[in-house]
């Protein structure tokens, strides 16, 4: 810096001191010598030599304590592995350049980390690594997509690590609501389970955040997920935060933050602590900008005795005001979206990007008011309602905002969503109708824009951060067969697991006035169905139905034509003239299917409309096992039947997406209850068949998470199983006439389990009908389950290992070649799949169809519709003949991204309902 030597010495070079060296070092460091040189000679010597003592400090204070240069902040390095040349041939090329639309067919060159060419690969480069490097490798792409590696701008991967531990829990600091001087490298843990998954899933990059409790949370960093030589988390940084501490003075390259607005506090409590953490920082700027403006007009007399003015509290949200930060804000409504807009322009910073931001596609306009210019904003595709503020969220706010020339960013919110499926994010967006390019740079180039690193990353040059997909990115269950980050290949057996799917795009479905709704609305537009007595449906291909045969569904006619129906019920095929000629509505599914409507299980539907908000549910059953039960009760086991809603958007959402059929159970530890099954397009209880059973199965968990241990449980559950009297239904567990759901994760619980059921069988002569739910670890012992007659619920068809009980996931390809529910299948275990959160019982095909889409044929499309239906209800032992309600589909087929239900053909309710 440029000084007096009486204050130098005390003057430290962080990052605020920069805010005066910038303008001085470096190309602007003759600016500050001029001005030395108009002092007397002896005292110009002395400032010189000082100037240089000062940068020599300035670097050695940085390497000598945090060794940013040398190593612990160096970038992740392409050349540590001494990475051979790659060649990528007859790929499909998705370059992310001219506004997403480029698609090369051709060749990629890798060398170096870096990609060399795109396309037409000259042959004398070719020829001249031959020369170089004896071990050129080639790979065949036959054709398919390759992209840039996915982005993610939203992830707690490191500091919210799997498994949860409360030694690596590390994503919030309850410290106080404004806290920018804490940085989510601190906790970031390089043994997360979730790098080799999310790489798995094709992300190559993520932006980790601290978390959502503070009204300020921190300082975010970029990291590449691959693993490094060091192993430390420094050196998985995309780039070395040079203006962290100082070593560098590109203020281009400066750290990456956000707000949070959520600390148990108001929102009048918020926008105050906001507003007085921005003044602490303008005043800490004002006095910084004078004391640099005193030393650039040579008024050194003014600065006797003076050090630069600095706060390494506040140095960042200084930055922030300088226009020198990626600033992220955590923000859902249009009234918390005003106040940050409000602020910017209070106090005069820009906004990278707005986060989560359920309601933004409602306010466009307010958006574009924010100070700098437009944030781009990072949403869920369908995570909605589980909270107040996202209960206005919707599946169209990506189409409406790019609509307005906002840029669209899906993220994961890892763990929220389990970035491995961040592609499958983009793939909904463009399902509900954002642009296929707009949908692949949502993920890719559009991120990386936001966090500043678009000349890194997020487009096929320079890094080599690619994936090679086994089908078009957008289409349901698109897998990467490899993935390179720094030219170097991620997946230890690519090709291996993965079958080939469709080249092209999904030619989705037509939700214009579905989006139209929403905004008019507000987010809550009207889902209730238009009931009809008769229709036809006609350009119908494919009719499946419950019936004769192993799974219980049947296909009846590959090419139906017409189909009849009245009063809920299939009245012809094929031959529908007679019937056409009634008052009839005609239904046109241009090649689409009929077929059995879906059975949801695992979410608490119909007792959940908010999860977060008490005064909208049911509540959770209490355990007896903490002795807390009210006398009043006595025997008796809470029945879910008792606490049902009808309506609901969550309800009435999966009621669309094809479940017709909705099993609950209580929510709670231990002993939670009796489930019910009922129709989700009831208006309420008294509706005639509403409720289809009553009683469905007895439902307990036994888990290592519970406050109570797990050998407590299981002799509370021995003892349940072996007493006498209580609750009838618990009577009828004992006689082998009701199934007994347990939910549980281990499988060393799981082989406990096994052998209870055993010793009751032994000694009470009956059999004891079990279900396993959730399951995670099932694979582990899929023979002896099968041998013992337990059914499986796979609660996670797309595994993750939350929690320490749930750690030995069977991954599925690409990392395996089986999965949870081919594993099971293979073992004799009759299985079906659960959906465990309210907001994505609407998604049940799509998480059916990534099942058989996964497979590699071991799955046919009648094995898969019994899985969500006819398996399902054997595994929780509903007794009685289900209704024969249909679900019709246009334009595609149930288990792909082209299909759209346009009604439902309900026998329980004896009438069909249209959504069109």
């Amino acid at each position: 810096m440029c000084s007096e030597p009486n204050w130098l010495p005390t003057c430290y070079p962080r990052a605020t001191t920069r805010t005066c060296l910038s303008r001085w070092t470096g190309s602007s460091s003759q600016a500050c010598l001029s001005l030395l040189a108009t002092r007397p000679p002896l005292r110009r010597r002395a400032s010189l030599v000082l100037f240089a003592i000062t940068v020599v400090i300035f670097v050695l204070f940085h390497s000598s304590t945090l060794s940013f240069l040398s190593s612990a902040f160096s970038p992740s390095d392409p050349h540590e592995l001494n990475t051979k040349p790659i060649l990528v041939r007859n790929a499909t090329i998705w370059t992310a350049a001219n506004d997403g639309h480029e698609i090369l067919t051709g060749d990629l060159l890798m060398h170096r980390g870096l990609v060399k060419a795109i396309g037409n690969v000259p042959l004398s480069i070719i020829q001249q690594l031959e020369l170089e490097v004896v071990n050129l490798e080639i790979v065949d792409a036959h054709g398919a997509w390759v992209t840039p590696g996915i982005v993610d701008l939203h992830s707690h991967i490191g500091v919210g690590s799997a498994p949860e531990l409360d030694g690596t829990d590390d994503t919030n600091s309850y410290g106080a609501p404004i806290l920018p001087w804490l940085r989510s490298i601190d906790g970031l843990n390089t043994h997360d389970a979730s790098y080799e998954l999310a790489m798995a899933g094709g992300v190559t990059t993520a932006q980790i955040l601290p978390g959502s409790a503070d009204n300020i949370g921190g300082q975010a960093f970029i990291m590449k997920l691959r693993p490094t030589a060091e192993r430390s988390p420094s050196s998985m940084l995309l780039e070395p935060p040079y203006t962290l501490n100082g070593s560098h003075f590109d203020h281009s390259l400066t750290p990456r933050w956000r707000h949070m607005n959520a600390y148990g506090i108001t929102r009048l409590d918020s926008g105050w602590n906001f507003r007085a953490a921005y003044d602490n920082a303008r005043k800490l700027r004002d006095v910084q900008d004078a004391f640099c403006a005193k030393a650039e007009s040579n008024s050194w007399d003014d600065l006797t005795g003076k050090i630069f003015p600095e706060d390494l509290q506040w140095e960042s949200l200084v930055d922030v005001l300088r226009g020198r930060v990626k600033l992220a804000v955590h923000c859902y409504e249009a009234v918390d979206l005003d106040g940050i807009v409000r602020l910017t322009n209070e106090f005069e910073f820009p906004v990278a990007s707005f986060h989560h931001a359920g309601e933004t596609y409602l306010v466009p306009g307010l958006l574009k008011k924010t100070w700098g210019g437009t944030p781009a904003v990072a949403l869920f595709a369908s995570n909605f309602r589980k909270k107040r503020e996202a209960y206005r969220g919707s599946e169209f706010a990506p189409r409406v905002l790019a609509k307005h020339g906002i840029d669209v960013v899906m993220k994961s919110d890892h763990p929220v969503v389990n970035s491995r499926y961040l592609l499958h994010e983009a793939a909904q967006a463009h399902y509900y109708g954002l642009d296929p390019a707009l949908a692949l740079l949502s993920i890719t180039y559009t991120p990386a824009a936001a966090m500043g690193m678009g000349h890194r990353i997020g487009m096929l040059k320079p890094d080599p951060d690619i994936v090679i997909w086994s089908s078009h990115p957008l289409s349901l269950a698109s897998t990467p067969t490899q993935v390179y980050i720094d030219g170097i290949p991620q997946l230890s057996l690519p090709n291996r697991y993965i079958a080939n799917g469709p080249t092209t795009p999904p030619r989705t479905p037509n939700f214009d006035s579905e989006a139209v709704a929403a905004v008019v609305h507000e987010g809550v537009p009207p889902l209730e169905p238009r009931s009809i007595t008769g229709v036809l449906f006609v350009n119908v291909s494919g009719l499946y139905m419950r019936g004769e045969g192993s799974s219980g569904v049947m296909r009846v006619s590959e090419q139906a034509g017409s189909v009849g129906v009245e009063d809920g019920r299939v009245v012809c095929v094929g031959q529908c003239s007679d019937f056409a000629e009634g008052v009839v509505d005609i239904v046109d599914l241009e090649g689409g299917t009929i077929t059995p409507g879906l059975t949801s299980f695992g979410a608490p539907l119909g007792l959940v409309e908010i999860r977060l908000e008490p005064s909208t549910n049911d509540g959770r059953v209490r355990n007896p096992l903490d002795g807390d039960l009210p006398a009043v009760l006595g025997d008796t086991v809470m029945r879910a039947q008792d606490g049902l809603m009808f309506g609901g958007q969550n309800l009435l959402l999966a009621y669309r997406g094809g479940v017709t059929t909705a099993i609950t159970a209580p929510s709670g530890t231990f002993l939670q209850g009796i489930s019910t099954a009922f129709s989700p397009g009831a208006a309420h209880a008294r509706v005639e068949n509403a409720s289809i059973v009553d009683e469905v199965a007895l439902h307990v968990a036994v888990s290592m998470s519970s406050r109570i241990g797990v050998s407590t449980q299981v002799a509370a559950l021995r003892n349940m199983l072996f007493g006498e009297g209580g609750d009838e239904v618990l009577r009828s567990v004992r006689k082998g006439k009701t199934t007994l759901v347990v939910d549980v994760e281990n499988a060393d619980i799981m082989a406990t389990l096994l052998r209870l059921k055993d010793e009751y069988e032994v000694h009470s002569g009956r059999e004891l009908r079990m279900t396993f739910a959730g399951a995670i670890e099932a694979h582990l012992l899929a023979y002896e389950i099968a041998k013992t007659g337990v059914s499986v619920i796979v609660m996670q068809s797309k595994p993750y290992p939350s929690t320490w009980e749930q750690r030995r996931i069977l991954a599925g390809p690409p990392i395996t070649q089986e999965s949870l529910v081919t594993a099971l299948l293979k073992a004799g275990v009759n299985v079906a799949i659960g959906v465990v959160d309210e907001h994505n019982v609407r998604n049940t095909r799509f998480e059916v169809g990534w099942s058989l889409l996964t497979s590699n044929g071991t799955i046919d499309r009648t094995t898969a519709l019994a899985l969500a239906t006819t398996n399902l209800e054997t595994a929780l032992g509903v007794q009685r003949e289900m209704p024969q309600d249909l679900v019709a589909y246009r334009g595609g087929d149930v288990f792909d991204f082209e299909a759209k239900v346009v009604g439902v053909i309900s026998e329980t309710l004896g009438r069909t309902d249209l959504f069109v």
